[in-house]
């Protein structure tokens, strides 16, 4: 079942995916329509899963599951996994790719490899207050809090270190 992405709690699981470049318009439709079929026969155990999805940044998809009604399953998100790779192949991008980091520049997504990000840290072309995209958020909550973050304030703040 597909639900507003907005609508679910903040208890719900988060599984966020992101592009080494920005989807174009014609992508960014299509993916929405693939995501929204996709999360409507999302199954664990033959009983529809309860998830919204959302796209920022024209690179980033996040989908929420809400576990009250009913948990994924190791299947469940294999599919998901699988459905995932399916976009990489039709859009040529990487979106399982956990090795990279995503910030902020200016008012654009830069991408770059964790050691490209650590060189630019070391050479201070990025600092402790960069707002980075910290992926490894688990729930809606602290995806609303936490995603989004100077470099200090996530699992990026190793490269800051003296």
């Amino acid at each position: 079942m597909v639900s507003n992405f907005d609508a679910l709690p903040d208890t719900s699981r988060i599984w966020i995916y992101q592009s080494n470049r920005s989807f174009n318009t014609v992508e960014l439709e299509e993916i929405t329509k693939k995501l929204t079929d996709f999360l409507a026969g999302w199954q664990a155990h033959g009983v529809g899963l309860n998830a919204g999805f959302e796209i920022k940044h024209k690179r980033f998809i996040i989908i929420g599951l809400d576990e009250e009604e009913q948990s994924a399953t190791g299947c469940s998100i294999d599919t998901s996994v699988r459905f995932i790779q399916e976009l990489e192949n039709t859009y040529d991008v990487l979106l399982l790719d956990k090795m990279n980091v995503s910030y902020m520049q200016g008012e654009f997504v830069a991408y770059k490899s964790l050691l490209e990000f650590r060189a630019m840290a070391k050479q201070k072309a990025v600092s402790k207050n960069t707002l980075v995209f910290n992926n490894l958020v688990a729930t809606k909550a602290e995806y609303l809090e936490h995603w989004k973050v100077p470099a200090s304030e996530s699992w990026h703040a190793r490269f800051f270190k003296v």
